[in-house]
């Protein structure tokens, strides 16, 4: 669901379950996920028995450790497209979802009192806005004193899901910015901009940066009371971060009508959208060298889906619609052993598991 070094976040569950021994599975990729994923362990935890390792190190981390079969699943903000799970002999599958939220650091001002457009985010992240009270900021800030403090830029380094959705959502509001950087999991930032490694390292500096603004994964902000900026969506009202934008974007997209996940869920229509919304993806190999913990790692997911509704919403995610899960219970089953034989187990046993 940092510092310049990696960090990797090791969930050790043992619990007590009918199995003989505790089943070993690693995870890689989207750190923007991993409090999600930590949650969603810790209560299967309490039933199964299950050791799990994630690396928080970026989405295109986890796509390439699952393509090397070094891990039993990676975690992604942008699915692969279908060329390309293809050419991996893989399968990708959403969890949840949640959006990307501009943060600042002002002193003096409240959580939600500056609001932004996408044009202004896009000139203030190429370095064409460098001070909070330029005319163009204060305009788009009516009876808010914004300070006389020049704005620090700070973005993701590493290969990021989360800076993929920003770019996306820069590259569908800004002509100037899809001309210049474009959407990708790393971007070519302007001259000036501080580069930092994951979510925690974004925040971190953050914190220590007085004028700084920056964009992380929603469930940082509750975890780390950030100020969050205000939005103007493309519906042209101003809206805040939260589940009800979040939920409006999924509404109002191919997800819930063709059950289309691959589809971005930027800049969505409808009044109440969060236009910086996003999906967080599991991608698998469709091949499994190692069924025993493939299969732990499906009943795992399959578990999820039926029993977590509560744990994503505390997490800070929103759920998938039904429609969407039942294509998932058949994605899960598709995968297979070396040999191409189905693996042996029970989607149902799994569903039911408490």
């Amino acid at each position: 669901m940092f510092s310049a070094v990696k960090t990797t976040v090791t969930l050790s569950l043992f619990l007590s379950s009918f199995a003989a021994h505790a089943i070993d599975i690693s995870g890689a990729g989207s750190s923007a996920a991993q409090p999600l994923y930590v949650k969603l362990a810790d209560v299967y935890g309490k039933s199964q028995k299950l050791k799990l390792n994630y690396q928080a190190n970026g989405s295109s981390e986890g796509i390439k450790q699952v393509k090397a079969k070094t891990v039993e699943f990676g975690a992604t903000d942008i699915a692969p497209s279908q060329a390309d799970l293809k050419a991996g002999k893989m399968i990708c599958f959403p969890s949840a979802v949640s959006g990307v939220v501009p943060v600042v650091n002002l002193p003096g001002l409240k959580r939600g009192e500056v609001q932004l457009t996408g044009e202004l985010l896009a000139d203030i992240f190429s370095r064409k806005i460098t001070k909070w009270n330029d005319p163009k900021l204060t305009a788009a800030n009516p009876g808010v004193a914004m300070p006389d403090l020049g704005i620090s830029v700070i973005a993701r380094q590493d290969g990021s899901g989360t800076t993929y959705n920003f770019s996306d959502y820069l590259s569908k509001v800004s002509p100037a910015w899809k001309q210049a950087y474009g959407r990708n999991f790393t971007v070519a930032w302007a001259s000036g901009v501080t580069q930092v490694n994951g979510s925690n390292g974004a925040v971190s500096a953050l914190k220590q940066t007085p004028g700084a603004i920056a964009y992380v994964d929603y469930q940082y902000v509750v975890q780390d009371k950030l100020a969050f900026t205000r939005l103007k969506n493309h519906d042209g009202k101003v809206v805040a971060p939260g589940a009800e934008g979040f939920t409006a974007a999924l509404l109002n997209s191919p997800w819930v009508t063709q059950a289309k996940y691959e589809e971005m869920l930027t800049d969505r229509v409808g009044p109440s959208t969060w236009p910086i919304t996003s999906g967080t993806f599991i991608v698998a190999s469709q091949a499994t060298n190692n069924p025993e913990k493939t299969i732990a790692t499906l009943k795992f997911f399959a578990w999820g889906f039926a029993h977590g509704d509560a744990i994503i919403g505390n997490a800070n995610f929103v759920r998938l619609p039904d429609t969407m899960q039942g294509r998932i219970f058949g994605d899960l089953t598709t995968i297979t052993d070396a040999s191409g034989q189905p693996l042996k187990w029970s989607l149902s046993e799994a569903l039911n598991l408490r």
